[in-house]
């Protein structure tokens, strides 16, 4: 379900980076909005859905184009410094140490199935995970408990008259015993926003010597979070929601319980001394160093490799700190006019400014609310029971007042 509307016009200012100084409340006129080509009357509150691509991105994208169409003008060098500067950009992103530990993925699928293929299961062993969680977090997992014996464990949401997620992550941490050999879990439910405690999880799974998963998708570039501090064992992310990235490119990062594994695929590039094109005849088992041996094949994508870059230079500009403040600023004001208008929306402790869900009061009806929303050109999405709200620094108040007026006029039809 999708749909648009009118924002501010935006400052005046080159389409790369933005000063520090520029202003992020959202009552001021919002300068982010002219980094991206969005129509002046689409309100795009869909961002978990996929992240518009800003003038920058496109920019490096047409610039890659034209290098492809002369393929002398690519030098050795193109296959191999573009994914070492994507790698230090997400080390920088998430405070992880050594950029070697980041590999170039597909998607999130194709990281999952790397941890799934280099974690041991059995026979009385676990895979713990929560209800309705995103399918390519979830597939692979079904298919890895099949062919070993171990049980797949779906914490399921909890009826209850109180926090949903406080009481949520409560059965997550009793999930996690002694019999569980990995947890998966996102930072936020990717239908509602719903926030899972990380710390607590990845603290529990230490204790009882499980491995700690994170699909990062939803959160990564929109909130901040530190690889050291909250410790998992891998964090996979898809590049074109909060990364701001092309479709079909994006990261994850191992730690060290995958310094010897396998990978999915045995590539040219992931060998070591692969640098010397005339001395690939010379067969070699060794892998490059860290999680490179997990990239995917033809991880140089010479058209999405730079888009990724200059998207996660973006983000590295503005900072997750900023992305999340403007978001919590917009998406608080907004959470009290639409409880006031019978709505549910998660506590402010369990929930993050960029992403959220709105359970609408019963009788609403959905396919009119859909057609409505539309109809204005306001973009939000339908996932799992709830509106999913999405915004970005590019909203603004007006985008959350068009949203808001529609869901008014669809419970009061």
């Amino acid at each position: 379900m999708e749909a648009r509307l009118n924002p501010h016009r935006a400052l005046a200012s080159s389409p790369g980076r933005l000063a520090e100084t520029v202003p992020h409340h959202p009552t001021h006129r919002n300068p982010y909005r002219q980094l991206f080509s969005l129509p002046p009357d689409l309100h795009y509150l869909n961002c978990a859905y996929m992240a518009p691509a800003s003038k920058r991105v496109a920019a490096a994208g047409r610039h890659a184009l034209e290098r492809l169409e002369i393929p002398s003008h690519l030098e050795t060098a193109d296959f191999f410094e573009p994914s070492t500067r994507v790698r230090r950009l997400f080390a920088r992103l998430v405070n992880a140490p050594d950029p070697e530990r980041v590999a170039i993925v597909p998607a999130v699928s194709y990281g999952m199935a790397t941890v799934a293929r280099n974690t041991p299961l059995g026979p009385g062993r676990t895979v713990v995970v929560i209800e309705e969680q995103f399918p390519s977090a979830v597939y692979t997992w079904r298919r890895a408990c099949r062919q070993t014996g171990a049980t797949l464990r779906t914490v399921t949401a909890p009826k209850t008259a109180g926090s949903r997620g406080e009481a949520w992550n409560a059965e997550v941490l009793d999930a996690i015993d002694e019999r569980t050999a990995v947890a998966v879990l996102p930072p936020l439910h990717w239908t509602d926003g719903l926030r899972f405690d990380l710390d607590a999880i990845g603290s529990r799974a230490r204790a009882v010597g499980a491995r700690f998963v994170v699909d990062g998708t939803q959160a990564i570039g929109a909130l901040p979070f530190d690889v050291a501090r909250i410790r998992p064992d891998a964090l996979i992310c898809a590049g074109y929601k909060w990364l701001t990235g092309p479709y079909a490119i994006g990261v994850a990062w191992y730690g060290a319980a995958f310094d010897d594994g396998t990978p999915l695929e045995e590539n040219w590039i992931t060998r070591r001394g692969s640098e010397r094109f005339n001395e690939l005849v010379n067969y070699r088992d060794e892998y490059q160093p860290g999680a490179i041996r997990y990239d995917m094949g033809e991880r140089s994508n010479f058209l999405l490799l730079p888009m990724l870059e200059a998207a996660l230079e973006q983000v590295l500009d503005w900072g997750p700190e900023r992305v999340q403040t403007h978001t919590v600023d917009l998406s608080g004001a907004a959470v009290e006019r639409l409880r006031d208008l019978g709505c549910r929306v998660e506590d402010a402790r369990w929930r993050a400014g960029h992403l959220f869900g709105v359970r609408l009061p019963a009788g609403v009806d959905i396919p009119r609310l859909g057609r409505d929303l539309r109809a204005r050109q306001v973009s939000v999405s339908l996932r799992g029971g709830a509106v999913r709200i999405a915004p970005h620094l590019y909203n603004d108040a007006g985008d959350l007042d068009a949203l808001i007026d529609v869901v008014s006029g669809a419970i009061h039809a």
